[in-house]
């Protein structure tokens, strides 16, 4: 009975393809591991999130490169030092010198990053003098922080209005043009799983949506506000925009347990469980 016990507690803690899972319950927000990683902070950073002090002696470090792209928009390069992304891991523990980044446009959270490089559309940016700034958290989403102070990095970025005869894919801070139709998930996907998010709340009650490996899921999401729908172990990304119906199609290649979530209201909408 006790290795039987063990089985279990250990299948539970990986997910059905032995990949790690997040720690909290669909449906509410991010639960902070508290670990022994540094020293939890009751301060937080300007969007809220406790700082996870770090003796400066070998603590993370970012700088943040903007190169424009010639087709649209930036690239981004996040140099990172004695830290490194881990996407598969979000939302467990707090890991020693790992974890993810935050895209702030004046002060105005544009994304979450994964890796070394990001690409940020034209679309995104009014025309004008803006600050970029990437800040860096651990996996349970506190953020790193040195002597009371964020771990981030900033520079400064000029949109400027498309010219005169100029193709829009090569322009920078042009008018956003209207996000595409969605795809008939009916003709794309297995299985269609439809949420609605409004006043912080989802509908219907996050629950699991069970899949198996290979087949395809469609999810329609509308959000009362704009937001990002991210689907954490496959790292897919999806813009809501406010009280539009946005669609992803997903095929799910991966076993295990993945939630989907909201990044700004941090809401989980559903949990895929895929055999």
């Amino acid at each position: 009975m006790l290795a039987l016990a063990l089985l279990l507690a250990g299948g539970a803690a990986t997910g059905c393809g032995g990949r790690a899972t997040t720690h909290h319950k669909p449906g509410t927000s991010h639960e902070q591991a508290s670990g022994n990683v540094g020293n939890l902070l009751t301060a937080t950073d300007a969007t809220g999130h406790r700082l996870r002090e770090v003796p400066a002696e070998g603590a993370p470090e970012v700088q943040l490169t903007v190169r424009s792209d010639s087709e649209d928009g930036w690239n981004l390069q996040l140099a990172v030092k004695n830290y490194r992304f881990t996407p598969d891991s979000t939302g467990g523990a707090a890991l020693p010198g790992a974890g993810h980044a935050h895209l702030e446009l004046d002060g105005r959270k544009l994304a979450r990053v994964y890796g070394p490089w990001f690409h940020l559309p034209a679309a995104q940016v009014p025309e004008g003098a803006h600050t970029l700034t990437v800040r860096l958290y651990a996996d349970d989403h506190t953020a790193w922080a040195v002597s009371g102070k964020p771990v981030e990095g900033a520079t400064r970025l000029t949109a400027t209005a498309t010219a005169p005869g100029q193709a829009s894919g090569h322009s920078h801070g042009e008018t956003p043009s209207p996000p595409p139709p969605s795809v008939p998930e009916q003709a794309e996907a297995d299985r269609t799983v439809t949420i609605t998010v409004r006043d912080g709340k989802v509908s219907p009650a996050p629950a699991r949506t069970e899949l198996r490996k290979g087949e395809r899921v469609a999810l329609r999401v509308t959000s009362d506000r704009a937001d990002t729908l991210h689907v954490h172990g496959y790292d897919k990304e999806l813009a809501l925009p406010a009280g539009q119906e946005a669609t992803l199609i997903l095929t799910a290649d991966r076993t295990g347990l993945f939630e989907v979530e909201t990044h700004e209201s941090n809401l989980v909408l559903t949990q895929l469980l895929v055999r």
